[in-house]
């Protein structure tokens, strides 16, 4: 990654300090450092653990380095003197990327620098102070330890911003490709590989979520941090797709509302390496204009599953109706259909076409009539059933 520029405030250079003082303040380095990891690793809970062996003499080095460096600043002039500092800040910026590796923030390594910059000035200072510098000396020290500290610190920050940025740009593209091999139907092993190297943990299950590009925003926010998120797929204009990590069984309820009132579609829970069914059921449920659950819409979408064969079943059962009106054959397809779902209750079919009872015997005369014995062969019946139940769903 190209190097990003770190923001270098340089301390003022007035607090030149004798070569015998800045000899005898050397000679303490390796007990100043242990003296700062020690309070660091007391002050910071997360440090704790970290800093503990071989990482604990890391940081010894870097804190022995970067105040070296900072006596160099301020007991030579020139070029010689910027060396040494430069070093530091650089090393500042890789700790602040490899902090944002190891997923901390920038929180706990800006306290260790603050007592760094305490412990340091407390050792820093006895050591002047015993080497007789003047009080207005001291105070001019004291002013360049604490903006050293703050170039360190922004070099740490802008190091662990530039790697998150990094980080988080890759792993998105990494969890992009992932889940475009689970929607080709990539083999096993190659999804797997994926997933892997996007160090995502494989669910159990993945659901299809066809989302408005305008709710992926908010929508996100209220999801599992693994969820998946494809834009850019040719067959979803102005939409995104999203694969949701384990919404079965009863956390499908807490994605439904979440995706509730926002013009999404959910497709069912499938086994994570088997959610192109679930993308491939949401799509089919878009095709409709369907929105919502499409565990709600089953009937419609096994329905019109072959749209042709249904037209064919359609023409062939409902044929007695043929030589009708128009509106006379609407409104006995009407009446069967209701009569069907209702298993002949005549009261009930009345209600749900807001009609008399005896209208509804009136047109099942007529229907017996044009159907006769057929009307009683449970062949017929669910034929009839399948063919005018594609009425039964309207579109949400």
């Amino acid at each position: 990654m190209p190097r990003r520029a770190v923001p270098r405030t340089r301390p003022r250079r007035t607090a030149l300090l004798p070569p015998e003082t800045v000899a005898a303040i050397r000679n303490e380095l390796a007990d100043v450092a242990d003296d700062v990891v020690k309070q660091i690793i007391k002050e910071v809970p997360p440090y704790a653990a970290a800093f503990g062996g071989t990482m604990g003499e890391t940081i010894r080095t870097a804190v022995q380095v970067a105040l070296g460096g900072f006596l160099s600043l301020v007991s030579e002039s020139g070029p010689n003197a910027l060396a040494p500092r430069a070093s530091a800040v650089d090393g500042a910026y890789q700790l602040g990327r490899g902090e944002a590796r190891s997923g901390r923030s920038t929180d706990a390594l800006l306290s260790a620098y603050r007592i760094g910059a305490r412990v340091s000035w407390q050792h820093l200072s006895a050591a002047a102070v015993a080497e007789g510098i003047e009080p207005a000396t001291m105070a001019s020290f004291a002013e360049m330890v604490f903006a050293y500290i703050d170039e360190l610190s922004a070099a740490s920050v802008a190091g662990h911003r530039d790697e998150a940025a990094t980080s988080g740009r890759v792993r998105q593209r990494m969890l992009e490709r992932l889940a475009r091999h689970l929607l080709t139907g990539a083999p096993e092993a190659t999804v797997t590989a994926a997933a892997e190297r996007a160090e995502w943990p494989a669910p159990t299950t993945l659901t299809a979520v066809i989302v408005p590009e305008s709710q992926v925003g908010p929508l996100l926010h209220t999801l599992q941090r693994d969820t998946l998120q494809v834009a850019d797929l040719p067959e979803l204009d102005a939409s995104t797709l999203l694969l949701v990590p384990d919404a079965h069984g009863r956390r499908r309820a807490t994605l439904l509302r979440a995706v509730r009132d926002r013009g999404c579609l959910v497709g069912p829970a499938r086994p994570w390496l088997e959610v192109r069914a679930s993308y491939e059921r949401a799509l089919r449920a878009r095709s409709l204009d369907l929105t919502g659950d499409t565990e709600a819409h089953l009937p419609r979408l096994v329905l019109t599953a072959d749209p042709s064969a249904l037209e064919d079943l359609r023409s062939s059962v409902l044929a007695p109706l043929g030589d009708l009106k128009p509106s006379s054959a609407a409104k006995l397809r009407e009446t069967l259909r209701a009569w069907l779902l209702h298993q002949g209750r005549r009261d009930e079919v009345a209600a749900a076409l807001f009609v008399h009872p005896q209208t509804v015997r009136y047109r099942m005369n007529q229907l017996r009539e044009l159907f006769g014995e057929r009307l009683e062969d449970p062949d017929t019946v669910l034929a009839l059933t399948i063919a005018l139940g594609v009425e039964e769903e309207s579109p949400e």
